[in-house]
């Protein structure tokens, strides 16, 4: 990796209690330097400024015909572009990536482009968009592949998406950056999200058995009502920690033979809060606040395990 956030902190954890008294500017002061000794032995405190990156149509480079508009001008930042203006009422836009496996999106008539993420790195991929026709027939629109290079291999998982929308403007955004501050490390970031999560959202049994075929999450939706399904939580949680420059992958498949959602981080650091994930400094750690959330961490920590109870679908 590339990024800044990436140096190795020196874990060093100090709680205090300050006392507000008569000589409240000497305990200020006294605070002041606990803060600077605190910052200084952690290699220095985790910057929750929100880094959202704004995914652009920039126009330099198109493919489609006159219904499908494909802007793929920054495919090295791992995602493209597209947008249906045709008179369809479904279309289907399908990728399949560089090891075969083909992602499904559904893209309204919008003047408005949908962001598509290229999660399999480099290679090529193939674009298939299709129309729908009647009942379960779709017609060929427009069909051709794409070579793609992306320039740092995390990009992918640090952008918005249709899958995990959000902007500067999120609420999910400025959540995110009042639960991160104060933080020594990304670690303790992560840390801080998570328990947020599963200690605020509630499963929402009745949408889980409503739910339509293309949903998607609104993540400010799911803040506010504190309510939702499994891919709500993997939204919610995948936009905080991308806001804070956190790569996070939303992960679909099964965990066990239920259909399933949660995500996957990459840190640096080793530990996790209350050690239901171990990170190696390696490899992506899963996590699931789906499970957390109802569950004590010894249970999910067992059912967790090394992973082998999730099967990885598609990785958005």
């Amino acid at each position: 990796m590339k990024k800044s956030w990436k140096k190795t902190w020196i874990s060093c954890f100090l709680i205090f209690f300050l006392l507000v008294g008569g000589c409240q500017g000497q305990a200020s002061a006294q605070a002041q330097k606990t803060e600077e000794k605190t910052a200084s032995d952690k290699g220095g405190s985790w910057d929750n400024t929100p880094k959202v990156l704004v995914p652009q149509a920039s126009g330099t480079a198109l493919m489609g015909n006159a219904s499908i508009e494909i802007d793929v001008s920054n495919i090295s930042q791992g995602y493209l572009m597209a947008r249906y203006v045709g008179h369809a009422a479904k279309v289907k836009f399908f990728i399949e990536t560089p090891d075969q496996v083909r992602y499904t999106y559904d893209l309204p008539a919008s003047q408005s482009y949908a962001v598509l993420p290229l999660t399999a790195g480099n290679g090529t991929y193939t674009l298939d968009v299709r129309e729908h026709v009647e009942e379960d027939l779709y017609s060929n629109l427009y069909k051709d592949t794409l070579e793609v290079s992306i320039d740092n291999e995390f990009s992918p998982f640090l952008y918005p998406n249709q899958y995990t929308w959000f902007s500067e403007d999120t609420k999910a955004v400025a959540k995110a950056a009042s639960l991160t501050e104060g933080t020594g490390d990304g670690l303790e970031a992560v840390g801080a999200v998570y328990d947020f999560v599963i200690s605020n959202v509630s499963y929402d049994e009745e949408k889980a058995r409503t739910v339509e075929s293309g949903y998607l999450p609104d993540v400010d939706e799911t803040l506010e009502s504190k309510k939702g399904i499994c891919f709500d939580y993997a939204a919610l949680m995948t936009a905080m920690l991308r806001s804070q420059g956190i790569p996070t992958k939303l992960e679909i498949g099964y965990s066990g033979e239920v259909y399933h959602a949660w995500i996957s981080t990459w840190l640096e650091e080793k530990g996790w809060v209350e050690n239901i994930i171990e990170f190696d400094g390696k490899n992506w750690s899963l996590i699931d606040p789906t499970l957390a959330a109802g569950n004590k961490p010894s249970s999910v920590k067992k059912y967790i395990g090394d992973g082998s109870n999730y099967t990885v679908m598609y990785s958005r």
